[in-house]
């Protein structure tokens, strides 16, 4: 994946400074937040807690209202340390840090009898740069997911290697049987994958698609349905599919591989906006 300079994670900052990102589950894998990790620190003492939602000004979290907690804070003046908390793959401990806030409202969540409440933080400082760099790269890849739905990678070596895809190589299922397929080209909203079948009985199928990725390894199912196919000249055993993925099904962190993508191959500063004159993007459907 591409290094984060000091340039973008400030554009981050600016553009998106008061944006909430939701921690869906989605979200939270997405990001590796490690969730048994994640408290509330107090004039010594903690608690666990639920990031519900952060932006780069505060952030939401649920908690129990223990007697003790509710002390600390008339103690404290509603003053906090919120500790976040993220896996790094590559190395043996998460990245930890604590951002600084003071509680703004506190309000019951749920059932009454769990004791739950919803704390609506607001930070007293800027939010380290590895929290600004981990929210602005899922706002980001939300925008560009939209923008840029139908502009498609063309796979090749150098493409492969700057999305972190494995190889070409991806296993398709379609009626409940796995084929063996190469992955010709990934967009947000689909891909054309070739692939072994009798092509005409294959088309408004539904399929899944599992391909592999690198930094961090993981596989990824991609589900769709196939609406065409093209036929590979004196290969009568294969054709190309054009599959369109299902909406709201696309995970979070292959949208941000691909947003991370297209700003590798942005042009130099100075220069005209939009892929560079040699990168494999097509801005066909399909």
């Amino acid at each position: 994946m591409a290094l984060t300079t000091s340039q973008q994670i400030s554009r981050y900052y600016e553009q998106f400074e008061s944006t909430e990102v939701t921690f869906t589950r989605e979200i939270t894998l997405a990001l590796l937040l490690n969730t048994k990790q994640v408290f509330l620190k107090s004039l010594g003492y903690q608690w666990p807690c639920i990031i519900y939602s952060s932006s780069m000004k505060g952030a939401k979290v649920i908690t129990t209202m223990q007697p003790s907690l509710k002390e600390t804070l008339q103690k404290s003046k509603n003053t906090v340390s919120l500790r976040f908390s993220f896996i790094q793959p590559e190395k043996n401990d998460p990245l930890t840090f604590f951002v600084s806030a003071k509680i703004a409202g506190i309000s019951p969540y749920g059932d009454p009898k769990k004791g739950l409440s919803f704390l609506n933080l607001v930070f007293t400082q800027n939010p380290p740069d590895d929290l600004i760099k981990r929210l602005g790269t899922i706002l980001e890849a939300k925008i560009a997911s939209q923008r840029r739905s139908e502009e498609r990678i063309i796979i090749s070596p150098d493409s492969a290697k700057k999305i972190g895809l494995t190889s070409k190589g991806a296993t398709v299922v379609v009626d409940n049987v796995p084929r063996k397929a190469l992955v010709r080209d990934l967009s947000f909203s689909g891909a054309k994958i070739i692939m072994p079948g009798v092509a005409k009985f294959l088309v408004n199928k539904a399929v899944t698609i599992s391909v592999e990725f690198e930094d961090p390894l993981e596989i990824m199912k991609l589900t769709g349905t196939i609406l065409r196919f093209e036929s590979v000249e004196s290969r009568p055993d294969i054709a190309a599919f054009a599959v369109q993925f299902t909406e709201g099904t696309v995970p979070m962190a292959y949208k941000m591989r691909l947003t991370d993508y297209f700003r590798q191959i942005k042009k130099k500063p100075g220069s005209e906006s939009g892929p560079a004159n040699d990168a494999p993007v097509e801005s066909t459907t399909g």
